[in-house]
């Protein structure tokens, strides 16, 4: 079909600001065209570590690093790494599962708790993935386990084990969980795979405002979304709103908006079958559409924040996420009603592989990790500069 002169130019324009097929196109904000786009200046913090799944802020300007495989709990101050002694013998690491996310209390310099999303070992037998809550030692050199908030997180091979954390603006804790690759988890809400789950991160209670607190099944009481895949990344706006990051399969990564109760569409089955859609819209009841989709191929998107400040000029508001496969950070802009905008890849962090996790230090610099192995990898921290 012959396509006229504004259709590619409307064509042009889709993929530059980076809308999928079959999405709407991205909306312009000429408001913002005026704001200056700042530098970003890329300095290494740490080098020579292995698969450091999260860098999280501590208040003493301290970060707080995991490393998946080895369950290396390190401490990064000045320069030095030093290692943290806990029960690294309760970690099962095997593929994409080990030692994962992190979330600090935002009481951390009263109660000096902290949480971590993890591979275990369970009595009886076999494996899971689990939420613990910790505390850190008076001088950081050991961590002492305080509760097992939630067991049970479903893990076979290791491959799709989610297991990113957040503490929400409500001060409850968001989990991102996998599906374990069994088809059927994503919609049993009676299995806490596949899922966004919210609890209180003292008691490990489902939050009293979820969804389906009511149900007679506890699990399903620590559901707040339900239909994903892999979710690797969580992010909460400055409006409050809860937003999570997804791998897809052999397209469509997404970036959705989280909606209580919200089916998110994702139903591998029979089997174990990749090439339904990610967002399958003949399910039974309304499936939420992404807000943000990769097309084909996928980036492997992971972790994600929200950038605020004025330091950051025209990036302030938008979503940084990491991208695995893609060796790149992604900055995505969605307006007030959270539809796309557009989407920015700036060079300077398409020069150290593959990126995990990214989180936001007390000054609104971005914490980045890599994720290359072999010893090579490194935490970065972005500071945007006039």
């Amino acid at each position: 079909m012959r396509r006229t002169l504004p259709a590619l130019l409307g064509l042009a324009l889709l993929l530059t600001l980076g809308a999928s097929p079959g999405q709407a196109a991205p909306r312009h904000e000429p408001d913002r065209a005026a704001v200056p786009t700042p530098t970003l200046r890329v300095s290494v913090v740490a080098r020579g570590l292995d698969l450091p799944w999260d860098v999280q802020a501590l208040p003493s300007g301290r970060l707080l690093i995991t490393e998946r495989t080895s369950k290396r709990l390190l401490t990064l101050y000045r320069g030095r790494l030093t290692r943290i002694s806990y029960p690294t013998s309760t970690v099962w690491a095997q593929g994409e599962t080990g030692l994962m996310s992190l979330a600090v209390d935002p009481d951390f310099q009263k109660n000096r708790r902290f949480y971590t999303c993890q591979g275990s070992y369970r009595s009886g037998g076999g494996h899971d993935i689990k939420v613990m809550a910790w505390r850190l030692g008076p001088r950081n050199a050991q961590a002492t386990l305080q509760r097992r908030l939630l067991t049970g997180l479903p893990t076979t091979s290791g491959r799709h084990g989610g297991c990113r954390l957040l503490i929400g603006p409500s001060g409850a804790l968001v989990v991102g969980t996998g599906d374990a690759t069994v088809g059927t988890n994503p919609r049993n809400r009676a299995s806490l795979g596949g899922k966004t789950l919210r609890l209180n991160r003292f008691s490990g209670r489902p939050w009293p405002s979820n969804p389906f607190i009511r149900s007679d099944t506890l699990r399903t009481r620590y559901l707040l979304t339900f239909g994903h895949r892999n979710v690797q990344g969580l992010a909460v706006r400055a409006n409050g709103q809860l937003w999570s990051v997804e791998h897809g399969s052999d397209r469509d990564d997404e970036v959705n908006r989280l909606v209580p109760g919200g089916d998110y569409g994702w139903n591998p089955v029979p089997g174990y079958d990749e090439s339904v859609p990610m967002t399958d819209q003949s399910l039974p009841g309304p499936q939420i559409g992404a807000r943000w989709r990769s097309g084909a191929p996928t980036l492997a998107t992971s972790g994600a924040t929200f950038v605020s400040g004025r330091k950051w000029g025209s990036y302030s508001g938008t979503m940084a996420v990491a991208a695995l496969k893609a060796n790149r950070m992604l900055f995505i802009r969605f307006d007030r009603a959270g539809r796309l905008v557009g989407v920015r890849t700036p060079p300077a962090l398409r020069q150290f592989g593959r990126l995990r996790s990214v989180s936001t230090a007390p000054n609104g610099d971005l914490l980045v990790t890599t994720s290359n192995g072999g010893g090579r990898d490194r935490v970065l921290r972005v500071t945007p500069s006039a």
